[in-house]
């Protein structure tokens, strides 16, 4: 099952030229998962070659307006086009509130809205569908803040199609029925059980994302073997008191964290205008090697683990190898949420 994860909006506080504020796509299969929905996402997942995707579920982070003032424009445009399934919003406490204080903006929507507060205080399950469930976990910031993980279910492990053969299992649906862990019977009456024809499990998929958050051990035990985390580098090192006023990391610190998670591929967000990307990157690989500092719009494939580490997908690359707007000053003072 394909599992990719898309970098929609990647700036810290206020769009650039070149960024739009938080908003990372999430999607496995037909399923999609948009996490913070700042400024301009659905222009943003317009711009990207994405299209705008119907969300099964949108989840948000904490309630800082660079992480959901994208809401009041979605929502209306998804009235506009008809659509009739429910949506769920899900966040910390404080979210049922905001979204009362939106509604005469939203007007009535001809779907039914589902707003669901998560105790940022606590671990918990977001949701459950079929193979994986989306975890919430604390993190730290000014504000309740959470951060996100898509945990897959262990899998069947790989089937040996000689072994079933020469246990008498003819080829077909008996096939199938041993994949999904049930026993059958052969032509000649033996019954067959699924370890004598399947290896070892093997692992699902993790991908966590944070917002905004200073480093804390919630990240690092969800990120653990992690094949992508998310995660946010307001500052560089040089700036670690502000960050600690702010309650926001910088990246040497991101990348501390990844390399004690280990996990796969790094990929840092929420970048201010303040530090140029390649300054981002350099700090971060001081401390772990697999890092991405995105461009908006670059995407990350997830392989099941077995099939390799995940790819990188150019945005330019995935659109026909346009330019995309280069990085420029912010024209007002970065602000830090």
């Amino acid at each position: 099952m394909d599992l990719y994860v898309s970098l929609v909006g990647t700036a810290a506080s206020v769009p650039t030229a070149a960024r739009g504020t938080a908003a990372t796509l999430i999607s496995r299969g037909g399923e999609r998962w948009l996490v913070d929905c700042g400024e301009g996402t659905q222009r943003q997942l317009l711009r990207s070659g994405l299209g705008l995707v119907d969300l099964d579920l949108l989840l948000i982070t904490h309630l800082h307006a660079d992480h959901y003032l994208g809401l009041p424009g979605l929502l209306k445009t998804y009235g506009l086009r008809g659509r009739e399934r429910p949506l769920r919003i899900a966040g910390p406490r404080g979210l049922s509130r905001l979204m009362e204080v939106l509604r005469p903006v939203v007007g009535r929507t001809p779907f039914p809205l589902e707003v669901d507060e998560l105790d940022e205080r606590y671990a918990g399950v977001a949701v459950a569908g079929d193979g994986y469930r989306v975890e919430h976990l604390p993190t730290r910031h000014t504000v309740p803040s959470l951060a996100f993980a898509l945990v897959e279910d262990p899998r069947p492990g790989a089937f040996d199609v000689a072994a079933a053969q020469e246990l008498g299992v003819e080829e077909g649906p008996a096939f199938g029925r041993l994949q999904r862990g049930e026993e059958v019977a052969t032509p000649g009456g033996r019954t067959v059980r699924p370890s004598e024809v399947l290896g070892p499990p093997r692992p699902g998929r993790t991908v966590v994302v944070t917002g905004d958050t200073e480093p804390c051990d919630a990240v690092i035990e969800a990120a653990r073997g992690a094949a992508v985390l998310v995660h946010e580098a307001t500052f560089l090192d040089e700036d670690r008191d502000r960050a600690r006023e702010t309650r926001h990391s910088t990246a040497r610190e991101a990348a501390a964290l990844a390399r004690e998670a280990d996990v796969g591929l790094l990929v840092l967000t929420h970048l201010s205008s303040r530090h140029a990307p390649r300054d981002v990157r350099e700090e971060a690989e001081r401390e772990f090697a697999r890092v991405l500092v995105p461009r908006d719009f670059d995407q990350v494939e997830v392989p099941f683990p077995e099939r390799g580490e995940p790819i990188v997908h150019p945005a330019r690359a995935r659109r026909g190898g346009g330019d995309a707007p280069s990085e420029a000053p912010a024209t007002v003072a970065p602000i830090d949420l």
